[in-house]
């Protein structure tokens, strides 16, 4: 989170046209890179399915673009007080446009991943620096709008990415959910610049941790790289996981000595002597993976073994979103009332019922019983992102805010994108089982084996189509069960993060507002 840059001697905020120009500029910058976080969640099948590769090898797109995010987001702080919050926010939004170009004209998976990695890598100052020049530019009596304007953009775009990523998937070509950018990006660049490049923040020399950072990005990149391959490697069977796995733990011992000791750290650790911040981050975090696992899980499922299109994936989706927008001004109000333990575990009790819900799904499942745990969902994202953020910074001194929310935003976006990679694992895992289980009441002398056959050749398909029907209907099966398995586990992990909860301190908050999703 960034602080306010506005200074008592800084130029006079903005009104009228310009204001609202700008505004609506700075919420295309926020709202862009919040869009390409969700967008392809629904187009994986189309993209894995145009490149050749499975749909578990195609989350790695999404992978790459949060981890190379995650370990971009500590980098901010400096950026910005090295070159100043316009030109960061400037440069970054052109560099997102170009990365964004990149993936659009992609000729394979790999050159896709390498340029989502850089879209990720270069989208570190957007959201902070669009809530920075927000407050900037607004009055001081209406400083509670601009953070609205921020914190609705920053809900409105996950409605709209499941739907925009399906419609375009199934209606134009899955490389527009990324060429949708370009003109956007080049308007939000142009306008920003043109409006704000005589209002830039002071500018001083920081040093750098560059050690640090590069110890960071080895440690981070090779946990996911591991995460990311290793079923496909068979795990730990293989040499490279393994040699994965100890250069990720070498290198985060490494990053932990070299961090506490640095004078000028990139990620402040000394934070962790809070106990609030350390039991909050852990809940954050957590919290946070079982929900974009399962977000991420629930269209790939629909997809691939339930037949819905991506754009009926997107709208089973899109309501949890239209929920969140609908609650949260209310509950932003309610967090300065009411202990933000109670609305956490508010949000981690909906996020269980919402994924115990999804435990019930049939085979036969219609639109509306797949879009009511998502209702439930909704509710839990009102408060989720405002009550762990209250928790997590309760106790924090104002001078180490910014550094405390960037590393709060940096664990819980780096855990997103090791959920997304553990989520397909898992679900494929639990299908084996559920198969062989399957196979073992199905197998071709069985009385059901042969009862499944014969009807199906009685519709008039011959025998080698009747068998490969219902061995596709075994497999179904197994995935259903298994997705079953995942959401019932997942509801219960909500439940056990609650008394996780009350061991912090009270927290209050003086305004939820602009903890929405940063």
């Amino acid at each position: 989170m960034a602080s306010d840059p506005s200074q008592a001697s800084g130029p006079p905020p903005m009104a009228g046209g310009l204001l609202a120009v700008t505004s609506i500029a700075l919420a295309l910058g926020t709202f862009m890179q919040v869009l390409d976080s969700t967008i392809a969640n629904v187009s994986i099948p189309t993209i894995a399915g145009n490149l050749g590769v499975s749909s578990s090898q195609g989350t790695w797109v999404i992978t790459a673009f949060a981890v190379a995010n995650g370990v971009s987001v500590p980098l901010t702080g400096w950026l910005m007080g090295r070159y100043g919050v316009v030109k960061t926010f400037v440069a970054s939004v052109i560099l997102f446009t170009i990365a964004s170009f990149l993936c659009g004209v992609s000729w394979n998976l790999e050159s896709l991943i390498f340029f989502r990695i850089l879209q990720g890598a270069v989208s570190g100052p957007m959201i902070p620096g669009s809530q920075a020049l927000l407050i900037m530019i607004f009055p001081p009596n209406k400083r509670g709008t601009a953070l609205a304007i921020w914190s609705m953009t920053t809900l409105v775009a996950p409605i709209c990415g499941p739907i925009l990523g399906g419609y375009i998937s199934d209606n134009i070509s899955w490389p527009w959910i990324f060429l949708i950018n370009v003109p956007v990006g080049i308007l939000c660049a142009v306008i920003c610049w043109r409006n704000m490049a005589s209002r830039e923040t002071p500018t001083r020399k920081l040093p750098i941790d560059r050690t640090g950072f590069m110890l960071l990005l080895i440690w981070v990149g090779a946990l996911q790289v591991m995460l990311d391959t290793g079923k496909e490697a068979d795990w730990f069977s293989s040499p490279a996981i393994v040699v994965e796995l100890i250069l990720a733990i070498i290198f985060f011992i490494a990053w932990v000595i070299w961090e506490v000791n640095e004078k000028n750290p990139i990620v402040d650790l000394s934070l962790f002597r809070s106990s609030n911040f350390v039991i909050g981050t852990i809940a954050f975090c957590l919290g946070y993976a079982v929900f974009f696992g399962n977000n991420l899980l629930l269209p790939l499922w629909l997809q691939t073994r339930m037949g819905y299109i991506a754009t009926w994936a997107g709208l089973v989706a899109a309501p949890s979103g239209v929920v969140a927008v609908f609650l949260t001004p209310f509950m932003a109000r309610l967090m300065g009332k009411v202990d933000a333990r109670w609305m956490a575990t508010l949000s981690l009790a909906a996020f269980a019922l919402s994924f115990y819900m999804r435990s019930g799904y049939t085979p036969d499942a219609n639109f509306w019983a797949l879009v009511m745990p998502m209702l439930v969902q909704g509710v839990a994202m009102s408060t989720f992102f405002i009550s762990m953020v209250t928790i997590s910074l309760n106790g924090i001194p104002p001078q180490q805010t910014p550094q405390a929310s960037g590393l709060s935003n940096f664990s819980r976006i780096t855990a997103g994108s090791f959920a997304a990679s553990l989520a397909t694992t898992i679900w494929d895992r639990g299908e084996s089982v559920h198969q062989t289980r399957l196979a073992e009441t199905m197998s071709s002398g069985s009385p059901a084996w042969i009862d499944a056959v014969g009807k199906l050749q009685a519709t008039g398909m011959s025998h080698l189509q009747a068998v490969g029907a219902v061995t596709q209907q075994v497999i179904n099966q197994a995935y259903l069960l298994a997705a079953l398995d995942f959401f019932r586990v997942s509801a219960w992990l909500c439940v056990i993060l609650i008394p996780l909860i009350w061991l912090t301190k009270r927290a209050m908050s003086g305004g939820g507002a602009h903890a929405a999703a940063d």
